[in-house]
């Protein structure tokens, strides 16, 4: 496969986030990790990924958290960053609790319940970055 498109995991499980080290990098992407929302920010701006896979429920700031913060203006730069939700809540409670806290539905590129086979997420990442053109 071999790319050169770097993908930000943030979960606060780390056994999760080795897996999907591991499983990412066998695809050729370069991996940057963050435990949480907050550090999903700083790792943001300083790495500056070519891809998201974000967690739903984690402690500090959570998934939820960080898709509203990346609508603030002041983050706009980052506003085209694809977002990947890896998440064990099923994708239409996760979309109507953005809904009902937002007023806006949750605007992410691909969302994935967990577990998810390492292929499965290699190709749905893979059909992510190549429309994206990285």
């Amino acid at each position: 496969m071999g790319t050169s498109a770097k993908i930000l995991v943030v979960d606060d499980d780390p056994d999760m986030r080795e897996t999907l080290q591991m499983i990412l990098e066998s695809g050729g992407y370069t991996v940057v990790l963050a435990e949480d929302g907050e550090q999903c920010l700083a790792v943001l701006k300083e790495e500056r990924p070519d891809m998201l896979i974000l967690d739903l429920l984690m402690p500090k700031m959570d998934g939820f958290e960080v898709c509203k913060a990346l609508k603030d203006p002041r983050l706009a730069k980052y506003a085209d960053i694809p977002i990947v939700i890896l998440s064990s809540v099923q994708e239409d409670v996760s979309q109507r609790r953005y809904e009902l806290e937002t007023g806006v539905q949750l605007d992410v590129d691909d969302y994935v319940e967990k577990p998810v086979e390492g292929s499965v997420l290699l190709r749905r990442v893979g059909r992510i970055i190549k429309r994206v053109g990285k």
